[in-house]
């Protein structure tokens, strides 16, 4: 299994609140910046409305197949990379906190529906996802959580149980939560043996002050790339072999999977 090129783009939040376009047309100007191919763009959560706009989520949301896909897929297909993005999903009546994965022939891998909805703005907008999101990428399995989903160590067990290599999850993390970035997400890398990319957003929304800080892990916890509290990438080469050489050193999933002592 060959190594996956992988990126973060931790994307500057501004007070204007910039629509899709603004931020679709920044994120083609950083990956024409950067030049080299990747294998896997990853884009904060609710990445192409804003994260913290009140009711102007309904004006922003969009039908998986809707105009902004389009351009992600189109995007995806030129620079010759999966793309990861969030966005308000409309489904009839309802809304949701999805996240659209493009591969890099521009077909859709995965539309998934964050299933944990915590109080506040979610609470207000959207309807919880129920089903579990994997998808496949040059031989890997990839798992996709949430921001919420992933402070839930039940929800990363499955994905690993599942087979998963690599968790992705796109957060929109207020600078009060350092916690889960520096400590609670190395800890979900290290408990299952999986590598784990956390993009988060940066700068002041509506009344969010975020972290930034998004961060690349590998299966023993330890950082392979960390980000400030700007807008930045932040890149990592993945190789399989620490996936299999964790799990070896500490193979937590298989005292799991042949039930714990006692």
């Amino acid at each position: 299994m060959g190594d996956l090129r992988t990126a973060i783009y931790q994307f500057g939040a501004t007070p204007d609140l910039a629509f899709a376009s603004v931020r679709l047309d920044r994120l083609e100007a950083a990956l024409h910046e950067h030049g080299e191919t990747l294998d896997l763009v990853v884009c904060p959560e609710l990445f192409l409305s804003g994260y913290d706009i009140g009711a102007l989520v309904h004006d922003r949301a969009e039908s998986a197949d809707g105009p902004s896909a389009s351009r992600v897929a189109a995007m995806a297909q030129h620079f010759g990379t999966a793309i990861v993005a969030g966005y308000p999903e409309r489904d009839g009546g309802a809304l949701y906190n999805a996240v659209m994965v493009c591969g890099a022939d521009g077909e859709r891998l995965l539309n998934y529906r964050k299933r944990v909805i915590p109080p506040g703005f979610e609470g207000t907008y959207f309807t919880a996802g129920e089903a579990q999101g994997v998808f496949e990428l040059k031989g890997w399995k990839l798992a996709m959580l949430v921001c919420y989903d992933v402070e839930f160590p039940e929800y990363v067990r499955q994905a690993a149980l599942a087979g998963a290599d690599l968790i992705v999850a796109p957060t929109a993390l207020r600078n009060m939560w350092g916690f889960v970035s520096d400590i609670m997400l190395p800890t979900r890398a290290f408990e299952n043996g999986v590598y784990v990319l956390y993009a988060n957003h940066a700068g002041t929304e509506g009344n969010c002050e975020y972290l930034g800080r998004s961060v690349i892990l590998g299966p023993d916890g330890k950082e392979h790339a960390r980000a400030g509290d700007g807008e930045e990438f932040i890149f990592a080469t993945l190789h399989h072999s620490a996936i299999l050489a964790a799990r070896a050193t500490l193979p937590y999933l298989d005292v799991i999977r042949s039930g714990l002592p006692g």
